[in-house]
């Protein structure tokens, strides 16, 4: 937005540099981005915040000025000769859609004579950045830019027979052609004004090309209206056209103000384009907005901004911006003008109060209360360790929390899954990001899929991240989660050879991982998710909590993100696992004691987990048995068909003396019984 200050100057005096005025406004909160010379004027850049949207207008914009200054606003004079005849006569108005647009007014002028507007207004127009065209459309925009009312002008024999402006909203794959020549298609949410029933205007963004001036225009039917500020941004956004018009609705214009712009605009067409006026507004407003009226305590004044204000010196505050009000008692009950739509309670004034009496005036003062060491929470700690340890192994991603719903299908999930109970976005910015995720693994694949498009064919990534679970009626569910996925070779190096990143690689990682954070007692449990393959995949448990799952993934899967190569990846409860660590670090003495170590294998059934008869020798061994590893598993001839045989190696010692033979002996007998009374196993 642009001000020019010779235009600026015919309705406040001022005798300030346009440097000082840009310093006093800037410190009154209209921030004022820099001063141009253009021609014989001067121009101020505004750079408003968004609830200042009345400042669009130069009047509004001279109002800041009087109240900085405490001189009178000279507002221009509407001097209009009307004919005998009634507009009643040649428009009528209906509004189909009030909620849309509370407020449309129109009035007619005759006989124009369409030519270039005079130089004055011309440069006033192009100092503010808007290029002229002829005398009847730079009235409109100068109104515009005068009383930030935008207005719009129909050439009105081009209207239909009935001559009825109907507001209503578009009917689904209805289109206009707008101003600018463009066909543009709507939907229900926007809103028309046409011609009994035809469109003829986009309502607040741009006229139609079927009643455009032109060098052949007569008669002119002037548009004022008041259009809900929502309603237009969409429908800007929709039709993708932001004017100078729309601009200004969406910030919120003056319905009251409304009458007041076309009757300015008619007066300056009867002055420059020797129009004839007709009598009369047609004023179409269903709903009457009830003026604003919200109660100023000086004392709550003084309260929230820390200052000593007598009751005298903000009622001055009050009277310099025109506002009147009435003494309740201490108290103001302060009618706000329709032209400050951004004013609705009491401290809306209160800002008013304290940038006209300046913010370098109030007292600046520290922070009082309890002071606090910063510091991290635990949770907060156990995060940050956990991405340290994973990044020592994987790449870290960062992937879209908002998904498409075809990864479920891609997935194998079933129709009933849990998983496919979604948080989904009310206004989604496509189809492919139109629901909050459920699980992190779709993104890493995709992520693995793209690299391995690229020739990229070792990867490992790990991405730490929210799922959402919707909890109706209260906030979706948000849960932390860590996500990784492995796929092709490690890098050989010296001394060490390459091997593939497969399931035992992966459960290598997450095992050094809890060990890392001080988890123990995880169990892992066959299981049958459609994600992964079948038999290679397993769930990680802590007594009856679920921690996440691991495992490769299944084939029909790789191929719906066509990937070629095996990939494994894993997904586990972030805050489970906080649960279950323990970061303290326990020390002890090196033993004194020598260990004595012996192995032990049994044939069991094919279907038995390892970790089932590892369990239960820890359990029989008790505190002398230190340590018990697996090292072979076997199938083959030399055992019967349905079972294998498990090798472990076990290490006992004493902290305290020196094992006899007949302890160790007595230790492994009591295994060797359980072993064969509860999981039916035999000793090889």
């Amino acid at each position: 937005m642009h001000a020019s200050i010779n235009w600026l100057k015919d309705y406040i005096d001022f005798s300030w540099t346009a440097e000082e005025l840009a310093h006093r406004l800037t410190m009154a909160g209209i921030a004022i981005e820099g001063v141009e010379q253009v021609g014989d004027d001067t121009v101020l850049a505004l750079d408003l915040t968004p609830n200042r949207g009345d400042c669009l207008g130069i009047i509004n914009l001279a109002r800041e000025v009087a109240a900085l200054n405490g001189q009178d606003l000279s507002l221009p004079e509407i001097a209009i000769k009307e004919t005998r005849e009634s507009i009643d006569d040649y428009i009528k108005v209906e509004i189909a859609a009030p909620d849309l647009c509370p407020r449309y007014t129109a009035r007619l002028v005759k006989n124009v004579k369409i030519k270039p507007s005079p130089p004055w207004m011309q440069a006033r127009l192009q100092s503010c950045g808007v290029r002229p065209i002829n005398n009847v459309v730079d009235v409109t925009n100068y109104v515009m830019l005068e009383c930030n009312q935008p207005l719009h002008a129909f050439d009105y024999d081009l209207l239909s027979d009935a001559k009825t402006i109907i507001v209503r909203r578009a009917q689904a794959g209805e289109s206009i052609t707008t101003l600018d020549g463009v066909d543009r298609e709507l939907n229900q949410e926007a809103l028309l004004i046409t011609d009994n029933g035809r469109p003829v205007a986009l309502a607040g963004i741009m006229g139609g090309q079927n009643t455009e001036i032109g060098d052949q225009t007569v008669n002119v039917l002037l548009e004022s209206a008041y259009f809900e500020n929502i309603g237009i941004r969409k429908t800007s956004r929709l039709v993708g056209l932001r004017s100078d018009s729309s601009i200004r609705f969406e910030k919120g214009t003056d319905v009251n103000g409304v009458i007041i712009a076309v009757n300015r605009a008619a007066s300056l067409l009867q002055e420059l384009a020797d129009a004839e006026v007709v009598a009369g507004v047609a004023d179409c407003y269903p709903q009457p907005v009830a003026e604003k009226q919200v109660l100023l305590r000086p004392a709550r004044v003084n309260y929230l901004l820390g200052t000593e204000l007598s009751s005298e010196q903000v009622k001055g505050y009050i009277s310099s911006l025109r506002f009147s009000y009435m003494n309740q008692g201490d108290d103001l009950l302060v009618r706000v003008p329709s032209y400050r739509p951004d004013i609705n309670q009491e401290v809306d004034l209160i800002e008013e109060v304290a940038r006209l009496h300046g913010y370098e005036n109030i007292p600046a003062q520290l922070p009082c209360g309890i002071a606090t060491q910063g510091r991290l929470t635990e949770l907060q700690k156990f995060r940050d360790r956990l991405r340290n340890i994973m990044s020592a192994s994987f790449y870290e991603a960062i992937t879209y929390s908002f998904v498409s719903a075809r990864h479920f299908d891609a997935l194998r999930l079933s129709p009933d899954s849990p998983l496919r109970q979604v948080v989904a976005l009310s206004n989604p910015l496509s189809e492919e990001q139109s629901i909050m995720r459920t699980l992190i693994l779709p993104g890493l694949l995709e992520t693995v899929s793209r690299n391995l498009a690229r020739k990229n064919s070792n990867l490992s990534f790990f991405e730490m991240g929210s799922v959402y679970y919707p909890c109706p009626p209260g906030q979706p569910q948000e849960v932390l989660k860590v996500a990784a996925v492995v796929a092709g070779r490690t890098e050989p190096g010296w001394l060490k050879s390459d091997f593939e990143m497969d399931f035992y690689y992966l459960k290598g990682i997450v095992e050094n991982l809890f060990n890392s954070l001080g988890i123990q007692g995880v169990e892992w449990k066959e299981c049958q998710d459609p994600s992964y393959h079948p038999g290679r995949s397993a769930w990680l448990t802590s007594g009856d909590a679920v921690i996440g799952v691991l495992g490769e993934i299944h084939p029909v899967v790789r191929q719906n993100y066509d990937i070629k190569p095996r990939v494994c990846a894993m997904e586990l409860d972030v805050i489970r696992m906080f649960e279950l660590s323990s970061l303290k670090v326990m020390k002890e003495s090196i033993p004194r004691y020598p260990a004595v170590e012996r192995d032990l294998a049994i044939v069991v059934r094919e279907d038995l987990p390892a970790a089932e008869a590892e369990n239960l020798i820890r359990q029989r061994g008790g505190e002398l048995l230190r340590s018990v590893a697996i090292f072979d598993v076997y199938t083959g001839e030399q055992v019967a068909a349905g079972s294998k045989s498990l090798a472990y190696k076990m290490t006992f010692q004493s902290a305290h003396r020196t094992l006899t033979e007949a302890e160790v002996n007595g230790l492994m007998e009591d295994i060797r019984s359980a072993l064969c009374s509860e999981l039916q196993a035999s000793v090889r």
